[in-house]
């Protein structure tokens, strides 16, 4: 069962996007990590949080997806927030990404988007990225105000 897919057609709805579902265990516990962001890129409250940490919650106790005990987490994007659409770029031009591509990983100022082409400024160097070949990228600092 793929659970980023089941709380993405739950939350959408609620006007919710999910960034990022990880699921971590260790010896002693195992943790459902839920990352969100709205859809109308307003800041992520305390209270939406609850609302989907209700939500989600009620919809895995329905599906019981997971034999073990586990904790849910539902957290805002914070620092480290994922970059996985072009919107995500578009939104947070201007600022340092860490970006993951094949064997390459750099940290580079997002500068431009076109269709699915992001540059990144690397030094002194402009280095142009197609989305599709982005592996991994988040961000690598944060606004000074919202976005």
């Amino acid at each position: 069962m793929d659970l980023a897919q089941v709380a993405t057609e739950l939350l959408a709805p609620l006007g919710f996007e999910v960034l990022e579902l990880k699921i971590s265990d260790s010896s002693r516990n195992r943790r459902l990590l839920l990352r969100i962001d709205r859809l109308d890129e307003q800041a992520v409250s305390i209270e939406d949080v609850a609302t989907v940490s209700e939500v989600f919650g009620l919809e895995l106790d329905r599906l019981d997806p997971i034999a073990r005990a586990y904790q849910l987490e539902v957290e805002s994007p914070g620092p480290e927030r994922p970059l996985k659409r072009i919107r995500h770029f578009e939104r947070f031009h201007d600022l340092l990404a860490k970006v993951r591509v094949g064997e390459e990983t750099f940290r580079g100022i997002i500068r431009e988007v076109s269709g699915e082409m992001i540059a990144f400024d690397v030094g002194n160097t402009r280095k142009m990225v197609r989305l599709a070949d982005i592996e991994s990228a988040q961000l690598a600092e944060w606004p000074t105000e919202p976005r």
